[in-house]
């Protein structure tokens, strides 16, 4: 094996052998266009492998270049630092889903990556360009992945937009992390990222079944509407978006499907409520179940980590005050002065101490 002593001084010698790849390619696609038009997927690595093995006799790559098989990143290297993911399509567009962000497959040792691209439908073509300069934005399959787009211009790629390298984000413990915070800083009021991480132990996992509300059980829809009082105070309110961090959550978090989300806490209209011998009318249905669910409210809130009633609520939680601190929110959120009062009323005469704190 033949390993380059300073390969940093090779990248042109490396563009070069791409470059000749792509004509040869090109050339030969034109030649046997039916035999080229089945090589998608791996099979084009292997037709590019021995392409690029041919192009490569007399410069410093020859008897260097490997083909990795299995699930790693990237699909080719060359002196155990220059590498070449191989993409295809078999629709006339340059565009892909490219490889995961956080990259944990990635061969040890590979600094250079470069992006060859085929697209096996007539006219067959291919292009080549550096990995990190076709990486338009960040997509979820089952994690981040970056997207490819071959025609991207210079200042174009996602790297421009986030303000960071490629090296230095590819390079950093924890990648996603800094995707999401520039993702979230793109966000207009009630939307939400997809793709959560698992950091400050929030949890995170969700059912791979996408479910129906209407399927679910009485006692899970129950389970589903308190964890929205606790996780979305808003939905007290009188705002036209209250549901919708409730609706993004039920369904990218949890994997299920309402149709009429308003219904889960506003059907039936209003009705009567009974309190310390005094009954009061009219009562929007979102204040009584407030008042019927608060044990059970209370309850989830205390097993809701800190850290995940603060990412939702926007504001700093500790285990000691999270109940006043909902207490707060919910009163906040509620814009009817009568209505306002008798929340704070419901919190206060029912809201009393438990053995994790004190409305």
């Amino acid at each position: 094996m033949v390993v380059s002593i300073n390969p940093e001084t090779n990248d042109n010698d490396f563009k070069l052998l791409l470059k000749d790849t792509v004509i040869s390619l090109q050339q030969e696609a034109i030649r046997e266009q039916d035999k080229y038009l089945l090589l998608n997927g791996n099979k084009l690595e292997n037709k590019v492998v021995d392409v690029m093995n041919k192009k490569a006799k007399g410069t410093p790559f020859e008897n260097s270049i490997e083909l990795i098989s299995g699930q790693r990143f990237p699909d080719i290297i060359a002196n155990r630092f220059y590498g070449v993911e191989v993409k295809t399509t078999k629709s006339n567009h340059w565009k892909s889903t490219g490889s995961s962000v956080a990259e944990g497959t990635r061969i040890e040792g590979i600094e250079r990556i470069f992006m060859l691209f085929g697209k096996m439908c007539n006219p067959i073509q291919f292009m080549c360009k550096a990995y990190e300069d076709c990486l338009s934005e960040v997509v979820v399959t089952h994690s981040p992945r970056y997207l490819i787009d071959m025609n991207l211009s210079k200042g174009e790629t996602f790297f421009d937009k986030i303000q960071i390298s490629y090296d230095e984000l590819r390079k950093q413990d924890n990648p996603i992390k800094t995707i999401l915070g520039y993702y979230k800083k793109q966000m207009r009021k009630g939307d939400n990222v997809w793709w959560l991480d698992n950091d400050n132990d929030i949890e995170r996992a969700s059912s791979l079944i996408i479910k129906m509300w209407n399927n679910l059980s009485t006692a899970e829809k129950s389970y589903y509407r308190i964890k929205g009082y606790c996780l979305f105070p808003e939905l007290v309110s009188n705002r036209s978006d209250k549901f919708y961090r409730f609706a993004l959550w039920l369904s990218t978090g949890q994997g299920i499907v309402c149709a009429n989300i308003r219904d889960i806490f506003t059907a039936g209209g209003r009705g009567e409520l009974l309190m310390d011998n005094r009954s009061y009318t009219q009562v929007p249905q979102v204040i009584l179940h407030l008042y019927k669910d608060l044990s059970l409210i209370k309850e989830s809130l205390i097993e809701t980590s800190a850290a995940e009633l603060s990412n939702n609520w926007g504001c700093t939680v500790t285990n000691e005050n999270k109940f006043l601190r909902w207490k707060e929110l919910i009163c906040e959120n509620i814009q009817d002065k009568g209505n306002k009062l008798l929340a704070k009323e419901i919190l206060n005469v029912y809201g009393r101490s438990l053995k994790h704190g004190r409305f």
